[in-house]
């Protein structure tokens, strides 16, 4: 057998070079909700901007084709009703937009190019139709003329009516996604979180949002890894892709390569072990090595909650966040609705503790959305105790429902946002109001009812000696007090960074309420989320707190971290940590002293 030569007068031949797959990314968000999930992306957004280009057989172009022209033949159809609508509330002129768009879905020019490329390239409707309006959109965008440029809006909307006739609108969208759905959005909605079937979403992030978000709050309660304020996410990921969700990290990777594949599926078996070996601190008593109780109790969003934080080791409930019952309903809850909840939660409890707070509405889509002139600046705005004052009868609904409840059980109510005494006397001149009103109608209720306040803006904790004569408990909110106290927006992921529980000032202020308290006998708590943090609440028991209410998956590391500790260490941690001029110098340190005691609630992952 003889050697083969090439032809030195013919060129060599190149190998193809094997196909490249998706190129691994990994972007960073802000973690909300701990825990891992490996998945596919199921990506979720009214902008329709990522679409797949979706391959179809040659026998299926004239489903396709019948597919678009149904789409657009319900479009017309929807666009004449709406024009009827606007013509009755805005008049001919403005209404004839809508008459406008309608031409536009009969123009051959515009749907023949659609219906071509299903057929020459064969791709799906909804491809199709991204893809031509789309390119038209970006020819009008680039035009120098403004008449042109102004049409832009017009082919966005038509696209979006379009897309969502064929692809389904959000909520039913959400309804058809696969099993190990990883969901990806510009931002969610808390009643769409709530929503999720755990069985198909199994985690979720957003461009948009923070940490003390609504949405973010909801994940945590329903224990599902979520990551928050990624900015150009859903720009990145393309629908069905496979990813990674690192709700203990804040981090995303798309497309992930083998070697990155099997380190999670390893700390995934890792995170089940230590879950384990936390559960069995369940019916342990939460004290620290020298013998210092501190109570853990839970936040919960919906009555049913509150038995997932007894499951998990929590002593009762220390923050039952009212406004969801409003938010997750497009109609205002009646009082019989929020009587049942709240007795719901009350014969869970069994006696134990149970702090109800009334509704935190005003700085959201549920109440801006109502409002005939929706506020610039809702968090500066009319919100929260002020919303409640100022619409009284569905104050004293919650009140009456809140008081029949308590018949049923004890627990204690309190107001959210109390910037002064006169906010403070106020509602509780309601209440006694309310009281009144159950006492004519022979409405049974408790008449010792304990009645408290949130701490969550300088000007309260300011003044907590002078409220401390008047309530009967505090309860310190972080997430609002750093907003207010910092002037940062804590939904605002742009400026993430700089919404810090270690900040010098919210670590002062939080110490001067404690203190104020004690003078005063008055029992103080602290309910916001950065309560759930390991290093945080070993800065929060230095300060003298012994109460913390966090989110229920929280309590068993907390737990840990409390039977590892003494007092004495947590006490010369804060004295440290106040020590600090900065929330930087203060978070490493807090950080590092954690690990140094309980190891084990870190996995030792360096940050990417």
């Amino acid at each position: 057998m003889t050697g083969h030569k090439d032809n030195p007068s013919q060129p060599p031949q190149e190998e193809t070079p094997p196909p490249v797959g998706p190129k691994m990314q990994i972007i960073k968000g802000i973690a909300v909700s701990p825990g891992i999930a490996i998945g596919h992306v199921a990506l979720l957004g009214d902008d329709h901007r990522r679409l797949p280009r979706r391959p179809i057989a040659d026998g299926a172009v004239a489903g396709e084709q019948k597919k678009l022209d149904d789409a657009i033949e319900a479009s017309i159809e929807e666009l004449t009703s709406v024009h009827v609508r606007a013509k009755q509330e805005m008049g001919d002129e403005a209404a004839k937009i809508f008459l406008f768009h309608a031409g536009m879905l009969k123009d051959k020019s515009l749907i023949v190019p659609m219906r071509k490329m299903i057929e020459v390239e064969r791709v799906g409707a909804e491809y199709a139709v991204s893809h031509v309006l789309g390119q038209l959109a970006d020819k009008f965008r680039s035009a120098p003329d403004s008449v042109f440029t102004t049409k832009v809006n017009d082919i966005d909307d038509l696209a979006s009516r379009l897309l969502n006739h064929l692809l389904g609108r959000a909520e039913s969208r959400m309804a058809k996604l696969p099993i190990g759905s990883i969901l990806l959005a510009r931002d969610l909605t808390p009643s769409q979180a709530a929503s999720f079937d755990r069985k198909r979403v199994i985690g979720f992030a957003t461009d948009l949002g923070g940490r003390t978000g609504h949405t973010a709050i909801v994940a945590r309660a329903l224990s599902i890894p979520a990551v928050v304020g990624c900015r150009q996410l859903t720009a990145a990921a393309t629908d069905g892709s496979s990813i990674i969700l690192d709700g203990d990290r804040g981090i995303i990777i798309l497309n992930p390569d083998a070697e990155r594949l099997d380190e999670y599926h390893g700390l995934i078996k890792q995170r089940a072990t230590f879950q384990l070996s936390l559960g069995e601190l369940r019916d342990l008593p939460s004290v620290t090595t020298d013998g210092e109780r501190v109570e853990l109790v839970g936040n919960i969003e919906f009555a049913d909650e509150a038995q997932h934080v007894l499951d998990l080791g929590g002593e009762g409930v220390g923050l039952y966040r009212t406004e969801f019952l409003y938010l997750t309903n497009k109609h205002e809850p009646t009082e019989e609705d929020q009587y049942k909840s709240y007795v719901r939660c009350v014969e869970i409890m069994k006696g134990r503790p149970l702090t109800i707070r009334t509704m935190d509405l005003g700085a959201d889509k549920y109440t801006q959305e109502r409002a005939e002139t929706p506020e610039r600046n809702p968090f500066l705005g009319c919100r929260s105790i002020r919303y409640c004052l100022k619409n009284q009868p569905m104050f004293k609904r919650q009140l009456r429902a809140l008081l029949r409840a308590s018949a049923k059980g004890p627990m204690k109510i309190m107001f959210p946002l109390i910037t002064s005494t006169g906010e403070f006397r106020q509602a509780k001149y309601i209440v006694n109001d309310v009281m009144e009103d159950l006492d004519e109608e022979g409405i049974k209720f408790d008449r010792n009812l304990k009645v408290g306040m949130m701490v969550e803006v300088p000007s309260a904790a300011l003044m907590a000696d002078t409220f401390a004569r008047e309530v009967d408990f505090f309860s310190i909110g972080t997430n609002d007090l750093v907003q207010y106290t910092l002037a940062v927006d804590r939904t605002n992921e742009s400026i993430a960074s700089m919404y810090n529980p270690a900040h010098p000032a919210v670590i002062r202020l939080i110490r001067d309420v404690v203190r104020a308290a004690r003078r005063h006998d008055t029992p103080v708590s602290c309910c916001g989320e950065s309560a759930g943090d390991p290093e945080y609440a070993l800065l929060l028991i230095g300060l003298g707190l012994r109460t913390l209410s966090v989110s229920a998956g929280s309590i068993p590391q907390l737990k840990r971290l409390i039977r590892s500790v003494s007092l004495k260490q947590c006490e010369q941690i804060a004295r440290q940590a106040l020590s600090f001029d900065s929330e930087t110098q203060v978070s490493s340190y807090l950080r590092d002293r954690a690990r140094k005691i309980v190891p084990d609630l870190f996995d030792g992952r360096t940050g990417e």
